[in-house]
């Protein structure tokens, strides 16, 4: 896009390019500590769909796979709760979001996959 401009009386062209969102797809498994109750569980899965719509992401699916047993202790805790969610965001938000899901106490893991097909 070619923009012109009168600066003065002198003609200035620009040339701006068109900002075009390049949305990826993401798989985040998280696994919540199981000391808490299924409210706080409800609380904690809607505010991490929250934050991915707040940094312009759109949650696909959200798959609540319960308690389970984990194969090794973590932060002294033998289980917890596995959440799967499926988004789409930018790739320039994930740090954001990696880093707040981060400094929440009752998440005891995540593992955040990009599952955006390769053209080949």
């Amino acid at each position: 896009m070619f923009v012109f401009k009168n600066v003065h009386g002198n003609i200035i062209v620009e040339h701006i390019k068109s900002r075009r969102k390049t949305l990826r797809s993401y798989e985040l498994l998280s696994i919540i500590k199981p000391n808490i109750d299924s409210e706080e569980y409800d609380k904690l899965c809607s505010k991490i769909e929250e934050t991915i719509t707040s940094l312009e992401g759109k949650v696909t699916s959200t798959d609540k796979m319960g308690r389970k047993k984990l194969s090794y202790e973590i932060k002294d805790f033998r289980d917890g709760y596995f959440v799967v969610h499926n988004f789409t965001m930018e790739p320039n938000q994930v740090e954001k979001f990696n880093r707040q899901l981060r400094l929440n106490e009752n998440i005891l893991r995540i593992m955040l996959l990009e599952t955006s097909e390769v053209k080949a």
